[in-house]
Parts: C-alpha cells; sequence; structure tokens
C-alpha cells in the first residue's frame, strides 16, 4: 500500500562561496599575493594600484656622483674592480677566506627519495605537503585530522585522514629510519622494524613497546618482566637495546643549519612607551584592488547592443570581481577584529613576552568575542605570525587549553610545559629526575600539579622518562 508522508528536518549546507571565503582566510600573505596576482590575470575588470616608490633624482645628478673625467683615470684606477665587486657581498670588512659549505634541507632528500616509489601523482603531492609538515627533527608533530583539514581548503580537493594515513607509511620506508613518526615510541618500533626480527631481544622490545609503553614510562618494571615473561637480566638486555636507538630521526647537528626560510608576518604588534599596543596589517590589500570603470561602461554597451554572449560574460566577471574585492576586504576586518581579541586576552603576554604569563585560550573564546564562527577563527589563526617586540610568533601556539591547579587556579599547559622543558634541560643526564621529583620542583615554583599531568606533558613534549633518559646520557 502507498502512503504519502510529509516530514521536516534540518540540514546544513555550506554554499560555494563561502567554502571560497574560508579559503582566502586560510591563507597567508605570500599566498594571498599569489591568489590576488592569480586573478588579476584571470579577471580583466579588477585592477591593482601599483604604488611606486618615489626615487630621488637628485641623489644621481652630476653634483652627487663622482664620474670619471678621461681613460686614464678609469683604467688605472687603484683598487681593482674584481676586489670591489667581491666585498660588495658583504656587509662587513671580514670578508671570509673559506668557502662556504652548500647546505641541502634533508626534507629535499626525502622528496628525492619518495619519488621512486610506486605512487600516483595524487600521493606524491599529498607525500610533498607530509614531508613538508615534518619538524626539524623530521617527527610529524601535527594531526593528520587537520592536515586533511587543511589541504581540504588549501589545495581545493577532498582529503580523507584514510588517505593520508596510507601515504605517511610511505613516507616512512625513507631514510633516515624513523622519518615521518609521530611520537618517540613510533620512532624506536620504525627501527625495531629494520632489525632481523628473529632475534628474541628485538621481538621482546616491539612487544614492550607496542603493548606496555605505558608501564615503561612509570617505570612498572615487575609489571613489564611479568607481561613478557622475562628476568632481569633480560629486562637490562632489552632497555640496552632500546638506549642504542635513535630518539629523533634528525639530529641537531644534522639539522643544525637550516635553510633561511624567511617569515613574513600578517601582523605587526608595537608597544609604545606607555604600554599602548598596536595592530597592523604587515600588508594591506584591500585599498589596492578596484574594478575598471571603462571596462564597467563596456557592460552597460553590450546590455544596450543586446550581445548576450558578451554581456553574460563581463556580468559574470563583473560579479567575480566585486566579491573577490569585498572578500579581501572582510578578510582583513576579520584579521583585525580577531587580532584585537587575542590582544585583549593575552596582554600581558604581548607587554612582557614571558611565557608564564600565557592565559589559557581556546578558539571558542575569541569567536564569542568577535561574534564570528569556530571555524573563521581557526581559519584566520593557522599558518598566520604576528611579528612582536620579542620575536615572530606562530597564531596557533597562543592557544592553550587550561588546567586548575591545586589551588584553585587555572594554569595554561604551555606554561606547564615550558616549567618542564627549563627543569629537564638543567637536570643532572647522568642522576635525572623522576615524575614525581618533576611534581616537587614545580609546587615549589607554584605550579601544583599531578604526576600524572606531568607524565602526560612530558610525552606529548616528546621527552621520554628518567631511566631512559639516563640511558641516552
Amino acid at each position: 500500500m502507498l502512503t504519502q508522508i510529509q516530514t521536516q528536518r534540518q540540514q546544513l549546507k555550506i554554499l560555494p562561496q563561502q567554502i571560497q571565503m574560508l579559503n582566502i582566510f586560510h591563507l597567508n600573505v605570500l599566498e594571498l599575493d599569489q591568489r590576488i596576482s592569480d586573478e588579476l590575470d584571470e579577471n580583466p575588470l579588477l585592477e591593482q594600484n601599483n604604488e611606486e616608490e618615489n626615487i630621488d633624482v637628485e641623489k644621481f645628478s652630476k653634483e652627487a656622483v663622482q664620474d670619471f673625467q678621461d681613460w686614464e683615470e678609469h683604467g688605472y684606477d687603484d683598487i681593482p674592480n674584481y676586489k670591489l665587486e667581491y666585498e660588495n657581498y658583504f656587509n662587513n670588512d671580514a670578508v671570509p677566506n673559506i668557502p662556504i659549505k652548500a647546505y641541502t634541507d634533508f626534507r629535499e632528500t626525502l622528496k628525492n627519495q619518495i619519488r621512486y616509489a610506486n605512487l600516483s601523482d595524487r600521493q606524491l603531492q599529498l607525500a610533498d605537503y607530509i614531508i613538508d609538515c615534518l619538524n626539524g627533527n623530521g617527527l610529524l608533530a601535527q594531526d593528520l585530522d587537520n592536515m586533511a583539514d587543511d589541504l581540504s581548503f588549501k589545495q581545493g580537493m577532498i582529503v580523507e585522514v584514510a588517505e593520508l594515513e596510507v601515504v605517511l607509511k610511505e613516507v616512512q620506508r625513507l631514510e633516515p629510519v624513523g622519518i615521518g613518526a609521530q611520537n618517540t615510541r613510533e620512532c624506536l618500533l620504525l627501527q625495531l622494524y629494520h632489525f632481523d626480527k628473529k632475534g628474541p631481544d628485538v621481538k621482546k622490545a616491539i612487544t614492550l613497546l607496542e603493548n606496555h609503553y605505558s608501564d615503561l614510562s612509570h617505570r612498572n618494571m615487575e609489571k613489564i618482566m611479568d607481561a613478557l615473561d622475562i628476568e632481569e637480566d633480560e629486562l637490562k638486555i632489552i632497555l640496552k637495546l632500546l638506549a642504542s636507538l635513535k630518539m629523533k630521526p634528525i639530529s641537531e647537528a644534522e639539522g643544525s643549519q637550516p635553510v633561511n626560510n624567511n617569515i613574513l608576518p600578517d601582523f605587526i604588534l608595537t608597544v609604545n612607551d606607555n604600554e599602548e599596543i598596536e595592530i597592523n596589517l604587515f600588508r594591506s590589500r584591500s585599498s589596492s584592488l578596484y574594478i575598471n570603470q571603462s571596462l564597467m561602461e563596456t557592460v552597460d554597451s553590450a546590455n544596450q547592443r543586446k550581445d548576450k554572449t558578451a554581456a553574460q560574460y563581463l556580468k559574470s566577471k563583473l560579479s567575480s570581481a566585486q566579491w573577490f574585492v569585498n572578500a579581501i576586504k572582510q578578510r582583513e576586518s576579520t584579521m583585525m577584529q580577531i587580532m584585537k581579541a587575542i590582544v585583549q586576552l593575552q596582554r600581558e603576554y604581548f607587554l612582557y613576552g614571558d611565557v608564564s604569563l600565557l592565559k589559557p585560550m581556546i578558539l571558542k573564546n575569541i569567536a564569542d568575542r568577535v561574534g564570528v564562527d569556530i571555524s573563521t577563527v581557526s581559519r584566520v589563526t593557522s599558518n598566520k605570525y604576528v611579528d612582536t617586540p620579542f620575536g615572530i610568533i606562530l597564531l596557533k601556539n597562543l592557544f592553550t587549553e587550561g588546567i586548575i591547579n591545586q589551588e584553585g587556579e587555572v594554569i595554561s599547559n604551555r606554561v606547564i610545559q615550558s616549567a618542564i622543558e627549563a627543569v629537564i634541560e638543567k637536570e643532572d643526564k647522568l642522576n635525572p629526575y623522576t615524575d614525581q621529583q618533576l611534581v616537587a620542583i614545580l609546587a615549589s615554583k607554584g605550579i601544583n600539579v599531578a604526576r600524572r599531568t606531568i607524565a602526560k606533558y612530558r610525552e606529548q613534549l616528546q621527552i621520554p622518562v628518567a631511566q631512559l633518559r639516563r640511558m641516552w646520557a
């Protein structure tokens, strides 16, 4: 029997223009310049006002520049030209006498290696993106969910996490062993997988890291020996094997000369003598973009001539140009509102640059203050930098969750992580602090947290337990 039922339901749909707007929010300074350049090439109705620098002509007058009077003076100068040309490359008088060593970034080496793998063009594109996301130690600190989300907006293609996992496994097969690991545990496992798995110590070490890494972190050696059915001497052999492995695939010595990639900040933050903070965009582009008025008259004349093809083409280009100009204006306005809200919450941090003054802050706090969606705040702060008096800061690093200590105060987890790093850096390498000792040390500094909190943040910082740190010393 046929029946007809009427139902009402809500669906969340996002328009293509909204996706384009979020994509524009995600762009940094260089990417936005490239996007504007592409739009200028494709749309004849869009124009840009390129302000040329005023050249001081008097600087290059005959009176200001001493010219050679004749060939004798020019041909028999006291200083040979090759010395002048060579010294122009250096800012000081101390010209080096040794050749400058060529440096190749390990990421370029990995990209060359991945070309020999049997991957499709799309997979190679994803592999290059993963390699570029590696930190200086060769570890992948970024979450795959966020990477898939960024790729979907940045590259204009839908990327699933499962697809990234497949490509990541191919990257992890490259040299040096352990590259692309997401944490220290995975880095150690990748190195063990390259050993002869028939060896009993290697088998036990793999089982230990796969199933009992938490017990190892908490130094539950008795529990580990019972689970692996081994004696204390065998456990020492396994721990010695783990101590022989690398904690990081790229050592500091290998990455001590990174390629000089200059970062262009998106914001300029200055503090005057009255401790007033001023925020400005590094480069405002909305004021330089405009619609070509002469071509707009052509649109009207095409309508009068009833030339449907030309009129439709010009109308579409006019609509696209108007939307793009408004999108750039909205981008800059939203960026300034969000940055001002961040400065209001983190005023003391921006005044003094002390990490301990960083307050807990999440995306929702800024979204509620500005009155925009959380996704908009995420796009605006993603891959964006602010130039401050104490250095260039990545905006994403300012967003931290807070925990309530034993005194009821809310402390940013970034403050706790920074304190843990500072204490461990100054510890005796042959007698490192345990997690319980770190609890007491931080308590003396006014940070009262539990031991499990110390263990959690220590693992996030890729710092092993005290026993392993003593072995690697």
